[in-house]
């Protein structure tokens, strides 16, 4: 992190979070006072000149809080973080299959815990294990270098596949991400990447070997371990401008990944249905020989006030040696409405940020409504290979009742044309209900 006036970089960003905290309070206020009146304010923008600041005395450390607790001392800086997602979910049997994975089920989907800092001189870190399918898992897990508009990243993080890939699983607007994301194996691998913002443009590109536990010990053999020699290069481009009250997001990213030994392992892709309590793949191509990966994608997205509007389309090519290329296909559209005043989607960095309500329970409100539509697309078929086809029509109710706390209530119906999970007939329909609380702090 680049360092600011007399000031550290920890120690300004402490101060920018609490100046923050702040003006939410004096926002909130406003409009209190405007609806009582029934008359506009003013205006005022609260400044807090670092000169004036005082930072905590050499070798002192300060203790602060933003959602969990926050100590900087010197240029350094140290948060912890967690996660608790818990969910519970029904999804209807296809005629004629007996598969106990469909019905009523309940998972933690996620247990996370970690903690992110700085350690002056513009590096930073964040650890995060993660207790996800019975085991533990790295998450983001890596090293930065600030060099101002450059962001330098080793270890394990995302290689910038998708925008609903890189929303954060708490922010986003239903509970499961897209479906192409899990059928084309987006995953977070270990590498190394850089980022450069420039006004409203950002610029992505990374090398990335496997994700670390394919990499580890204990995936020793020709699937993993240490004769995992696989590799990708990845980019991604964002053109991102504010325009007055809008936010707009245009994107495109484009991946190719060398299987390498790991091409002697057939490889499969495939999609449960939407609840991830559901391990059942309804769609799924034949194991396939496929020695490389071509993988591109198109984003565009909008917000202004409390609408947003997002889109993606994604296409992924398996090249396989001796056989004809396939292509898959895959993509969403949606649409979200604030029914609260004063409540807005969150955005930053080249993706959906954290949509903190106007008026919290902590502040004597009821937190934020949020309403959601989803259209989810997922294509398995090319040519010979007939994976299946979904169309999904998706509804989330989004309750916010604090920053780092939500309640989270989707239906759905999949709408399936040759899946491949089937008894009577591979052409049929499935209603998916489902809940989830939701604490990230």
């Amino acid at each position: 992190m680049a360092q600011e006036g007399s000031l550290s970089a920890a120690e300004a960003a402490l101060l920018r979070a609490e100046l923050a905290g702040l003006k939410a309070k004096v926002e909130t206020l406003e409009r209190r006072l405007e609806t009582a009146i029934g008359t506009p304010i003013a205006k005022v923008e609260a400044t807090a000149p670092p000169d004036e600041a005082s930072p905590p005395a050499k070798g002192q450390t300060e203790i602060g809080w933003k959602g969990s607790p926050q100590f900087v001392s010197d240029d350094r800086a140290f948060k912890v973080k967690g996660r608790i997602q818990a969910d519970v979910g029904y999804v209807s049997s296809p005629p004629g299959l007996d598969d106990e994975a469909f019905g009523l089920a309940s998972e933690f989907r996620r247990l996370r815990l970690g903690g992110e800092g700085a350690l002056g001189g513009g590096v930073g870190y964040k650890l995060e294990l993660e207790l996800s399918d019975n085991s533990v898992d790295l998450v983001d897990t890596f090293v930065t270098f600030d060099a101002g508009r450059w962001l330098f990243t080793v270890g394990n993080h995302n290689a910038f596949q998708s925008l609903d890939e890189l929303t954060g699983d708490t922010t986003g607007s239903v509970m499961e991400r897209a479906a192409f994301t899990d059928a084309f194996n987006f995953e977070r691998r270990l590498g190394v990447s850089a980022q450069r913002s420039s006004g409203a443009w950002l610029f992505q590109t990374g090398v990335f070997a496997d994700d670390v536990e394919a990499l580890s010990n204990q995936s020793d053999g020709p699937d993993g371990g240490d004769e995992n020699n696989s590799f990708s290069f990845d980019q991604r481009i964002v053109y991102a401008p504010r325009l007055g009250d809008t936010q707009l997001h245009l994107g495109a990213s484009a991946h190719w990944r060398e299987l390498n030994r790991l091409a002697e392992t057939p490889t499969r892709y495939r999609q449960r249905p939407y609840l991830h309590a559901n391990n059942s793949r309804v769609l799924a191509t034949p194991a396939l020989d496929v020695d490389s990966e071509f993988n591109y994608g198109l984003e565009a997205a909008l917000i202004r006030g409390r609408w947003h509007l997002a889109a993606e389309t994604h296409w992924l090519q398996a090249n396989r040696p001796g056989q004809p290329d396939v292509t898959f296909f895959g993509g969403y559209g949606e649409i979200g409405y604030f029914l609260t005043r004063g409540d807005r989607r969150g955005y930053k960095d080249g993706q959906f940020g954290r949509a903190n309500p106007a008026r919290p329970l902590d502040d004597g409100g009821a937190g934020s409504l949020q309403l959601n539509l989803r259209f989810d697309y997922l294509s398995l078929n090319d040519g010979p290979i007939q994976g299946g086809e979904q169309r999904g029509y998706l509804g989330a109710l989004i309750w916010g009742l604090l920053p780092d706390l939500r309640l989270n209530f989707n239906y759905g119906y999949l709408q399936y044309q040759g899946a491949a999970l089937g008894a009577e007939d591979r052409n049929y329909g499935a209603h998916v209900a489902a809940g989830r609380i939701e604490l990230d702090f």
